[in-house]
């Protein structure tokens, strides 16, 4: 089928959306919320326009829904922090200042700390059990991991702490450069700290509700299973891309399933990248790569209890650097390449809209075509080889949201300064 035929059914079937911040965007995705999990993506790390509408959805999934889980593409630690405040929780004593680390502007932005700010005040008249929750389900915080499995153990437990103490030591010398580890163990031909993380989430699993905070608890149990399950992702980083791709999604596809099963009942809306929500088996990643992410998992698992909202945009400014651990600048996204579904979606003239895809299968909409992914590194000059992927977006998502042009986010350091942003969300 002729782009020109997609063109006319995208046109037809793309419904208009207001502007993000009037009562009626949100309720658009009413459609969606009869589903045990919603999953909100992004087509980079760093656009304001994804964040705000995420966190418009997020409200009215939370207000309106019953939603009580609000998981994130993020370390547990760092989310756990932000838990404290959303919750009306006490600081862990010697906790660290979350999401200090590159890409410190992929949540420490105004649009993000916009939805941290309204769980707090939307929680603070509810029971604990009726309250909204923010978690974590990404691996890469090892250091804070452990720290906050032997800070809670110090305080339940001490002699499970210093057993937790001897059992880290082997991982302590690399928990500030996992990667490390990594080449030295594939190098040794052992993986010579699997034995003790391991043991140690054997142990705390054994120990349920130590100390009669079950939610307290339970963050120890998923700091513990993020070591275990770090240690094995940075070995497999110097096998290949899939495998180490596949341990970290399972990884946060689990965690997910471990907050549902610890919290019968409850709902989560998941924020991730479309590379991650939108089903791999859709995509090049799966179809070509062998990886699978969330979104699969999710649709293998909760079928469609499970959704999966895409979101695009065709030129505009992102939040970006030039490579891992380098300085964020305001970039310049190109305008989409011919034949993608981004074009497509330009070519339609609508400014904004909601595309449902669940009604769409073997249609001008259900071929393959170029895909636009950026994430926190984003490199215009070879953008066609470095961000573009083939995807059928029918089959990867159920819904696809539209913003013609967008902007960067605003990193939090530039609207309280450096100083003041060190005492995230708290001091604030």
């Amino acid at each position: 089928m002729t782009d020109d035929h997609a063109l006319e059914v995208l046109r037809t079937r793309a419904e208009p959306l207001p502007e993000i911040d009037s009562d009626g965007f949100a309720e658009v995705f009413d459609r969606y919320a009869d589903a045990r999990v919603v999953l909100l993506g992004e087509a980079s790390h760093g656009t304001s326009e994804f964040y705000l509408a995420r966190a418009a959805i997020t409200r009215r999934l939370v207000e309106r829904h019953g939603f009580s889980v609000v998981a994130l593409e993020a370390d547990w630690p760092d989310a756990a922090h932000l838990d404290r405040f959303v919750r009306h929780r006490q600081r862990r004593q010697g906790e660290e200042t979350a999401f200090q680390r590159f890409p410190s502007w992929m949540w420490r932005n105004a649009e993000f700390d916009s939805l941290v700010r309204w769980l707090h005040e939307h929680n603070r008249q509810l029971e604990d059990e009726q309250m909204a929750g923010l978690y974590g389900l990404d691996l890469y915080n090892l250091h804070g991991s452990m720290q906050a499995v032997i800070g809670f153990l110090e305080e339940r437990d001490p002699a499970l702490a210093a057993e937790a103490r001897q059992r880290y030591s082997c991982l302590a010398p690399f928990s500030r450069d996992p990667a490390r580890y990594g080449a030295l163990a594939l190098s040794s031909g052992y993986a010579f700290c699997a034995d003790g993380a391991v043991a140690m989430l054997t142990d705390l699993l054994k120990r349920e509700c130590l100390g009669g905070d079950c939610d307290e608890w339970l963050d120890a149990a998923a700091n513990a299973r993020l070591v275990k399950n770090a240690e094995a992702y940075y070995r497999a980083m110097f096998h290949g891309s899939e495998e180490s791709w596949n341990l970290r999604d399972t990884h946060m596809f689990e965690t997910l399933c471990q907050l549902l099963e610890a919290k019968p009942g409850a709902k989560a809306v998941v924020w991730a990248h479309n590379s991650h929500i939108g089903d791999a088996r859709a995509t090049d990643m799966g179809r070509s790569r062998g990886e699978l992410n969330i979104g699969q998992q999710a649709k293998q698992k909760f079928g469609d209890e499970a959704r999966l909202i895409g979101f695009g945009t065709h030129a505009g400014t992102v939040a970006a650097a030039d490579d891992w651990d380098e300085p964020m600048e305001v970039k310049q996204v190109r305008p989409s390449l011919p034949g993608s579904q981004e074009r497509l979606c330009h070519d339609s003239g609508i400014e904004r809209f909601l595309l449902d895809l669940r009604e769409l299968s073997a249609g001008p909409l259900d071929e393959p075509r170029l895909e636009r992914f950026i994430g926190v590194i984003y490199r215009p000059q070879t953008e066609r080889w470095s961000h573009y992927s083939e995807a059928v977006l029918s089959q990867q998502f159920d819904g696809w949201v539209w913003f013609d042009e967008t902007t960067a986010v605003t990193p939090l350091s530039d609207v309280h300064g450096e100083a003041e942003a060190e005492m995230w969300p708290f001091g604030l």
